[in-house]
């Protein structure tokens, strides 16, 4: 998505190591012109996959899912990466993933009360690095009986490799912009 594209230009950086900050236009502050066109985007590409809900995992992704799910006329559910206690003793479905932007592991959970076996889910989210977010979801859908449409992605990190895995083991895997390297804090991104 050339929009995207040349907002990650103008005012992302890359800072460490793999890190690119986005969180003026996407995971802090939201620019919703653009978050809504993503959205748009988004449902472009699946508006012929059937999908009845959206699917995240908080916070970052909750944005563009809600965007995109305003074009499905769908609900977005967001998995949580802690126990809170409105979730009371519902029953859960659990996967584990690991967070390459904070290092560490975060236990996701859904109730089962909002995943129905059968639904099709759309999985939504900011980044993929190495797929760790989006196959937690993939888990929680397969736990569910749901059927999954495909995964949505802004923005792909193609030189952390998790992406072109997950599309060699068959998963509709969609991102909006795929960087291949930010060496030297240049941004390099997949031509599609």
């Amino acid at each position: 998505m050339e929009l995207l594209k040349q907002k990650i230009l103008a005012e992302g950086r890359v800072v460490g190591d793999g890190i690119l900050k986005v969180d003026g236009f996407l995971n802090h502050q939201i620019d919703v012109e653009l978050v809504s066109a993503m959205g748009k985007e988004i449902y472009e590409r699946f508006k012929n996959d059937g999908v009845t809900k959206i699917l995240t995992i908080e916070a970052s992704g909750i944005g563009l899912a809600v965007m995109a799910a305003q074009y499905f006329g769908c609900k977005v559910l967001f998995a949580k990466k802690s126990r809170t206690t409105n979730m009371g003793n519902a029953d859960l479905y659990v996967s584990k993933a690991y967070s390459f932007t904070h290092q560490n592991e975060n236990t996701v959970l859904v109730s089962k009360k909002y995943i129905q076996p059968g639904e099709k889910l759309l999985i939504v989210d900011d980044f993929l690095a190495h797929g760790e977010a989006s196959r937690a979801l993939l888990d929680i859908a397969r736990q569910a009986g749901a059927e999954v449409a495909g995964v949505a992605i802004a923005i792909e990190k193609g030189f952390q490799g998790g992406g072109d895995e997950m599309r060699r083991e068959g998963i509709n895997l969609y991102s909006l912009a795929i960087v291949d390297s930010m060496d030297e804090g240049k941004i390099i991104f997949r031509e599609n």
